[in-house]
């Protein structure tokens, strides 16, 4: 595959500023239009019935400090110790809505729910973008309110619908709305007006994995890390995985790395739910495909393991296992599992990844299996 079509599907994020507001931002940060508030759809926003379920997340118990660090009230009830994002509206990409709900207290003792609140871009202080792609952007931003620190993907409705991937939108909010792993970017709401849909996630301080390994000395991660990159995306896998989720798009432009370094599993425009059958979409990036996949054959979550396999070689070696001059040549080279290992990749990494990169899906090495792989036991400390 030539070099400029690998370019095609690379997305690099900047590295944000610290958070302005939106009087103190520069005009080219982020278009006038998307500054503008309709006041007018708030009743809206909270009355009209639409396709998803609202996952009941509970506000930030405790503002942020300025520094932007995401700290919460340990005393308030969270999954696996996940901080709670702001409360919102779940749109749709056309444009229907169903209002979140605060749970009820209790402090007043009449039993009664707490009013529907429904978000607007006036509720976010906006600062620089953090990311740009086909179908729009990602800022970094900070709801007013409790100061807490987000990162707000912009999605044009107008780019979502001529794409026609209004279902694919659909999906990734509800999939990724629901799941609770220090290893996947939390999406803690979303909400929309009448040209966008706002997405409301996780901000990951480090950026994406590719520009971190961009900036490898020759676009390597040594074997420590690699392999300390490769157990947390196993065990992220695994979560997806239990709960019948295929990610489908695992490459390094789609892994983020939090305030620790810490990999997250982001974008969820590819994944979707498999509690029974198996899919036969083509989708993802060329170089991460698997055989069944280019194929058109019916594909299962062991998709994600061959991804697993492409990104653990792209990682210890600098470019992906079957990167050519032509599509078509990229293709044939996944067809025969045509790859080289180079010689400074030790014999255990070397293994792993042949466990993994097997043309057979029901052949492939098991995450639980990799988990306990000796290269990964070798690297990885034992919590």
């Amino acid at each position: 595959m030539a070099s400029s079509g690998n370019k095609e599907n690379r997305k690099v994020f900047a590295m944000p500023a610290p958070v302005t507001t939106v009087s103190g931002m520069a005009p080219s940060s982020v278009p006038n239009q998307m500054l503008k508030t309709n006041s007018q759809k708030n009743a809206a926003v909270a009355q009209t019935a639409g396709v998803f379920k609202a996952p009941q997340l509970q506000p930030p118990a405790a503002a942020v400090s300025a520094t932007g660090a995401n700290k919460v009230n340990t005393e308030t009830k969270t999954d696996e110790k996940h901080p709670p994002g702001p409360q919102v509206t779940v749109p749709s990409a056309t444009g229907n809505t169903v209002s979140s709900q605060p749970a009820d207290t209790g402090a007043s003792g009449s039993g009664q729910k707490s009013a529907k609140k429904g978000w607007t871009l006036s509720n976010f202080d906006i600062g620089r973008p953090l990311g740009r792609g086909k179908f729009g952007n990602v800022y970094l931003a900070r709801e007013k309110e409790t100061k807490f620190v987000i990162a707000l993907k912009v999605l044009f409705k107008k780019q979502v619908k001529s794409q026609g991937i209004e279902h694919q939108v659909r999906r990734e909010i509800e999939i990724q709305s629901h799941l609770r792993h220090p290893n996947i970017l939390r999406m803690y709401g979303y909400f929309h007006d009448e040209s966008r849909i706002y997405l409301i996630l996780e901000y990951a301080q480090g950026g994406t994995l590719f520009k971190a390994q961009q900036q490898q000395p020759g676009k390597r991660f040594p074997e420590k890390q690699c392999a300390i990159y490769v157990n947390s995306l196993v065990s992220a896998l695994i979560y997806l995985h239990e709960r019948n989720v295929i990610h489908r798009d695992i490459k390094p432009e789609n892994l983020l790395l939090g305030h620790g370094g810490e990999l997250k599993i982001a974008d969820f425009g590819w994944s979707v739910h498999e509690p029974a059958s198996s899919r036969t979409t083509l989708c993802g990036t060329l170089d991460y495909l698997s055989p069944e996949m280019v194929q058109g054959q019916p594909h299962s979550k062991t998709v994600d393991l061959w991804s697993l396999g492409v990104l653990a070689y792209e990682l210890l070696c600098g470019k992906a296992p079957f990167l050519a001059n032509t599509y078509e040549e990229t293709y044939r080279k996944i067809m025969r599992v045509q790859y080289t290992v180079p010689n400074d990749v030790s014999k255990a990494a070397g293994h792993l990844i042949s466990k993994l990169l097997v043309r057979e899906p029901a052949n492939r090495m098991p995450l639980e299996n990799v988990a306990i792989h000796p290269w990964i036991q070798l690297h990885v400390e034992k919590k």
